[in-house]
């Protein structure tokens, strides 16, 4: 896939004090965040976080409350003529004529444009070769989120935004949708995507901006946002009830290691090379066989929920 895209300074995305009220309620309560060009951007969130009216404000959809979105240094409203044929956007719901069928679709949009991409290449790409000639009201509801995304990139835009692109997908579609994501950002598209699968964020984004109550709570790369916490600690499977205060007076100050079920030790507190070692030196010393080790990972979800609660939301 090659796209035809402007080089360009600045962000492609800049979104700065935005605030969003449905009434007396902020959806969007001053949020700021940025998207690079040629990168890909996850927002994460509980329901209701805001994402997807974050998402709408850069799609010219919603109008701000406060605070400004400028998409390539433009008002999404006000020049949205300019911005059609730079942006493009995956539709959740709509925007298909019920009788009409997939390359009809497909090609009726690539002829907006003027460097449209191959449209029986992209109809293969995402698997909709075979129902190319059925009509959208025949199409399953995963089939139908797959058009709408090749609907959003045809154009070659260079901002593609994508509202929750994989939701509903089974298996195979779903990485054919992280292949063609991965396309665009080597292409130099920016895409900006919401998503509740913490996997799709971590294979994916160059960037995470995490939301929560409309509001940014964190953000960094994947790796910068996962490097804290449970990343000091490992955990191993031996005999159970071993003697835990003999264990600990082998390790430095500051490591705990604790029995958490009958055979598995969790050594935590900033355990590191030199922790391990000497956990593996002591059981050697003690007679004590280790039937298995690993080190613990803190993953985008353990960020996650430690940011925004465990409690289920409505």
């Amino acid at each position: 896939m090659q796209h035809r895209t402007a080089a360009r300074e600045g962000p492609a995305v800049e979104i700065v004090d935005l605030v969003i009220r449905y009434g007396d309620r902020a959806v969007v309560d001053g949020l700021c965040l940025e998207a690079g060009p040629g990168r890909v951007l996850t927002l994460l969130g509980p329901n209701g976080a805001g994402k997807t009216t974050t998402v709408e404000s850069c799609e010219g959809f919603r109008t701000p409350t406060s605070g400004t979105v400028r998409v390539f240094g433009l008002d999404p409203r006000r020049d949205r003529r300019d911005l059609a044929p730079r942006v493009g956007v995956m539709l959740q719901a709509g925007g298909v004529y019920p009788g009409a069928r997939p390359d009809e679709m497909l090609r009726l949009v690539a002829a907006l444009h003027a460097y449209p991409l191959d449209v029986d290449a992209l109809l293969t790409s995402l698997g909709l070769r075979d129902v190319a000639r059925t009509s959208y009201r025949r199409l399953s509801g995963g089939q139908k989120q797959r058009l709408s995304l090749a609907m959003a990139v045809v154009g070659r835009p260079e901002l593609v935004l994508l509202d929750e692109p994989t939701a509903g997908l089974d298996p195979q579609a779903r990485l054919a949708t992280w292949d063609l994501v991965r396309a665009l950002r080597d292409d130099g598209v920016t895409v900006l995507l919401t998503t509740h699968a913490m996997a799709e964020a971590a294979e994916l984004a160059d960037d995470v901006v995490i939301i929560d109550h409309g509001r940014v709570v964190a953000r960094g790369t994947p790796a910068e946002l996962t490097q804290s916490g449970a990343a000091g600690s490992f955990r191993f499977t031996a005999s159970p009830g071993l003697d835990l205060d003999a264990m600990t007076r082998a390790l430095r100050p500051g490591l705990v290691a604790e029995e958490v079920r009958p055979g598995a030790y969790l050594v935590s507190g900033g355990a590191d090379a030199d922790a391990l070692a000497a956990v593996t030196t002591w059981c050697a010393a003690s007679g004590v066989r280790i039937v298995e080790i690993s080190l613990e990972r803190r993953t985008l979800e353990d960020v996650f929920l430690d940011l925004t609660g465990r409690d289920l939301r409505a």
